[in-house]
């Protein structure tokens, strides 16, 4: 299993090192992130939106150890929604932000983290959109989840991300269903325990179908991550059953992973919507994709030895 390998090589400041030098890392990190500053990103979101598909733009960056990095983070995704208002997508182009970027991890996190995301929410609605917390490491999950309820009290369409490989998450489902919140169901992306979640692939794919069926017959908005065929086949099938409407769920897929599935949902009247991220500090998160799928990391080990 190189997954959970990878994933350890993530957290590595060597391995940070050795892959940010190597000549041919460039090339393949555009095909996940396609610009590292907003002006980069603004002509992509054109692109994309022109083709029928809608957003949640991601700022990356994790690591962050002082209160000054975490104001910073706030004020790249101000910067974003600034850029993003004449556009006037409105709720075509969301934000997912992760709370680690706002300071989570340090000492009064949590309260440094909704100091930090509250601003980025009210601008975000000010445009007529919306922002996704996105699900880090279960050790942060309680604090995540509490932030997601304070903020939906004045800004009820804040979502947020669960996790299928995780054992808690069929019960987290089942509150923010009934709560009526938009919900992004993933897989998992982080290296976790066997006493917290589920290590093999069989039992995360029925897992998943478990919670997906909880959001489809809930009262929120239910957001597939996935890009496993199978899934979106079940997904489609749980969302009729549901008696859904195309408009009353949506599927969400990674920049640069399965292009063409992108636009073949979006023709047939899906909300499909792409995940993008930017920004300078792509190592986590490109790792994390390498993770996620073998043949992103075939994709990554052919270009080292084409252009090695």
């Amino acid at each position: 299993m190189l997954g959970p390998v990878i994933l350890a090589a993530s957290r590595s400041d060597r391995m940070r090192r050795l892959v940010s030098a190597a000549p041919v890392t460039k090339p393949v990190v555009d095909r996940f992130i396609p610009g590292e500053t907003v002006d980069q990103i603004v002509p992509i979101i054109r692109e994309l939106t022109d083709q029928g598909l809608e957003l949640t733009m991601d700022v990356v960056g994790e690591d962050i150890t002082t209160p000054a990095q975490a104001e910073a983070a706030r004020d790249a995704y101000l910067e974003l929604i600034d850029r993003l208002k004449p556009l006037e997508l409105g709720t075509r182009a969301e934000m997912s932000v992760k709370l680690s970027m706002f300071g989570q991890a340090l000492d009064g996190g949590h309260e440094l983290a909704l100091a930090n995301v509250r601003p980025v929410v009210e601008a975000a609605a000010g445009i007529g959109t919306t922002v996704t917390l996105d699900a880090e490491d279960h050790t942060t999950l309680d604090s995540m989840f509490a932030i997601h309820e304070e903020l939906r009290k004045d800004f009820p369409q804040t979502g947020c991300v669960i996790q299928a490989y995780l054992f808690r998450t069929e019960a987290d489902a089942r509150r923010l269903a009934d709560s009526g919140s938009r919900v992004r169901l993933v897989k998992g992306a982080y290296k976790e325990p066997a006493e917290v979640a589920y290590q093999q692939r069989h039992e995360i794919d029925k897992a998943y179908v478990r919670i997906l069926r909880t959001l489809m017959e809930g009262e929120g908005y239910p957001m597939i991550g996935s890009h496993d065929p199978r899934l979106i086949s079940i997904a489609q099938e749980l969302a009729r059953t549901a008696g859904r409407k195309l408009d009353e769920y949506e599927f969400q897929m990674l920049y640069g992973i399965r292009g063409d599935e992108h636009l073949r949902l979006a023709a047939e009247g899906h909300r499909m919507r792409v995940y993008t991220a930017y920004g300078t500090d792509w190592y986590g998160y490109f790792m994390r994709r390498l993770a996620e799928k073998p043949a992103n990391l075939r994709f990554f080990a052919r270009s080292m030895v084409s252009k090695g």
